[in-house]
């Protein structure tokens, strides 16, 4: 049973709350005791202290459990070292965002199929997408799967549930191929690093984690092909945990490259070379990266946004995101007659469907582009 004590510290005009749990370890039977401070009043700590309890329950087995409890022991035990960092942010977000503010103090034994799909429908009546609404049922259905596992439900309320919400229909923006000479000129005016690193993503359709993460032990210039094993975490806190796994499976590729781009790669080789000489101990030569700052270290998020809305400005180009760089790249295949089974194994895609999908207007625009075209040409032969 958890133990309440509220105290004072000097100089605070009001009191705070403690909690402190006697308990057995469960593997090596010795008596043990855990405490935390600084809650605003006992009812907070009470409530911190059970949540606590049930989590030094080995196996919570043994009685009814706070989804919230429940939800974090998931991620913890069963997530955390087990799927890539962005899958485990999606979750977590999936979970404080959309999951626990609507379910709140429930317990996990108590949510029912009929509850589970309101939660569902308040969601796609607050207007969110199908598909965040696809990825937040992923993480509860994947919960309450392990959930029977370990014993606590015997059905998983999420089966059969209905998902609705509005379909995705934006149109895929990209920078058009007559306009790419006059973008590619403004970044070079605005920074040569810039530049490159653009250059890269419209020459590749590499993702700007994939491309920011590029060393040079990824790229062979002789055979003129590119590897794609990892990807740049910007939001990384030290150098350790800086690269991480690509988006999916299929993100690992090798994709070879244009002789243009080889030549452009090989002079920007020698242009790091000057600056490794130049800042010596200074420059980031452990990291080894080829799109970087003029001191080896990578570019961070924050600047790419920027020099990138700079240089549209500069432009006649409408406003874009990075990532439609790789659609521009996509749309270059496309109009150069690639089939979409190259297009999804340069991109990384699942399947060639999904790059069907996701292209499909703009492959059928340039199949009636090209139809136009034909029947200009036999116009006369045929008439």
């Amino acid at each position: 049973m958890a133990h309440i004590r509220k105290y004072k510290n000097k100089g605070d005009k009001k009191y705070s709350f403690e909690y402190r749990i006697r308990f057995t370890d469960p593997y090596t039977q010795v008596k043990k005791e855990k405490s935390k401070r600084g809650f605003s009043s006992s009812k907070e700590a009470m409530t911190a202290a059970l949540a606590e309890e049930q989590r030094l329950l080995e196996g919570v087995e043994q009685g009814p459990i706070p989804l919230k409890t429940y939800m974090e022991l998931w991620l913890d035990e069963y997530k955390e070292g087990t799927i890539r960092k962005n899958t485990l942010e999606l979750h977590k977000y999936s979970i404080n965002k959309h999951i626990l503010p609507y379910f709140k103090s429930i317990l996990l034994q108590d949510v029912k199929p009929i509850m589970y799909q309101k939660f569902l429908n308040f969601m796609a009546a607050e207007n969110y997408s199908k598909r965040t609404i696809e990825i937040v049922h992923g993480t509860m259905y994947g919960a309450f799967e392990r959930a029977i596992t370990l014993g606590k439900i015997i059905k998983n309320p999420c089966d059969g549930a209905i998902i609705r919400g509005k379909e995705k229909t934006d149109e895929i923006k990209f920078i058009n191929s007559e306009d790419i000479p006059l973008f590619l000129t403004e970044a070079y005016k605005y920074g040569y690093i810039y530049w490159i690193f653009f250059k890269v993503l419209i020459e590749t359709g590499l993702r700007k984690g994939e491309a920011a993460a590029l060393q040079w032990t990824d790229i062979d210039l002789k055979s003129k092909t590119i590897s794609v094993t990892k990807t740049l975490d910007f939001t990384a806190k030290n150098k350790d945990d800086l690269f991480g796994d690509p988006k999916t499976y299929n993100s690992r590729r090798t994709i070879t490259i244009s002789n243009t781009l080889a030549n452009d790669l090989h002079f920007h080789k020698k242009y790091q070379n000057q600056n490794k000489l130049a800042l010596a101990e200074l420059y980031h030569h452990d990291l080894n990266l080829i799109l970087c700052r003029n001191d080896g270290n990578f570019m961070p998020k924050s600047s790419l946004f920027n020099a990138f809305s700079r240089i549209l400005k500069r432009t006649v180009i409408p406003e874009i995101s990075i990532h439609c760089l790789r659609h521009t790249h996509a749309v270059l295949l496309l109009e150069s007659g690639a089939t979409m089974k190259y297009i999804q194994e340069r991109l990384g895609h699942g399947s060639a469907q999904i790059t069907a999908d996701v292209y499909a207007h703009i492959s059928k625009k340039i199949e009636k582009d090209t139809m136009s075209k034909f029947e200009d040409y036999t116009k006369n032969i045929l008439s």
